[in-house]
């Protein structure tokens, strides 16, 4: 008999990330007391081993989900990845977390892109898992400002320099970002604009202590490394 099956809790596996999204759902989840997370999934550039949009170090991942107390599932991607291999990938590491970690869910950090909600939908129809969005359709401008309150703290690591300025490249995520955005950014970057890695915030034990890094151009997107920061 599974922990749900005795109890009534959900247990829960969630969509990781590293960003800010990935970490303000791990915090709703935590508080939700019908709920249990019980690990994280990631995928990631297994040419690069980084994180496969955010171009995060995966040591950095595995940090973030050692102050988050939840063992960390890494899908290593191939460099190019088709659809076909994402989904085959995808779809052998639930199968094995279903059965390792007995999850009844998969949470995401989505916002209120319809399509994309809907293609996971879909490509998870059938596996009797159910999906949840906790996030989903709260108003970007009030989410982001919670975040910020809530003690979220987030650098931005990748952004498009055809809707922000480069040199936002390695900002923190702050009160004072989100007033310099121009008009047709979106506050959370949901439409790509930029992607983040949260570095500290409640729903960690204790800060991923990182510094700035090199900040490079490639592919059409500008990306600002994190490393971690050498002790005394």
């Amino acid at each position: 008999m599974t922990l749900s099956a005795s109890t009534g809790i959900k247990r829960v596996l969630l969509s990781w990330s590293s960003g800010k999204d990935s970490a303000w759902t791990l915090y709703q989840l935590q508080r939700d007391p019908t709920v249990e997370v019980v690990g994280l999934l990631t995928t990631f550039n297994g040419e690069f081993n980084r994180s496969a949009i955010h171009g995060v170090r995966q040591q950095l991942l595995r940090l973030q989900a050692e102050a988050a107390g939840l063992p960390l599932i890494e899908i290593p991607l191939p460099w190019p990845c088709s659809n076909e291999d994402y989904e085959s990938l995808m779809g052998a590491a639930l199968d094995n977390a279903r059965i390792q970690l007995q999850i009844d869910a998969v949470a995401f950090g989505d916002l209120y892109l319809e399509d994309i909600r809907n293609y996971r939908e879909s490509k998870m129809r059938g596996t009797g898992l159910e999906l949840l969005f906790p996030l989903w359709q709260i108003p970007t401008d009030q989410l982001a400002r919670q975040m910020i309150a809530g003690g979220l703290k987030a650098a931005i690591t990748c952004l498009d320099p055809r809707v922000m300025p480069e040199h936002f490249a390695g900002a923190q995520f702050s009160t004072q970002l989100l007033e310099n955005l121009a008009k047709n950014v979106d506050p959370c970057g949901e439409n790509g604009e930029f992607h983040t890695f949260a570095w500290d915030g409640p729903m960690f034990s204790k800060p991923i202590a990182v510094v700035g890094g090199e900040v490079v151009k490639r592919d059409g997107f500008v990306y600002a490394d994190l490393l971690l920061e050498e002790g005394p």
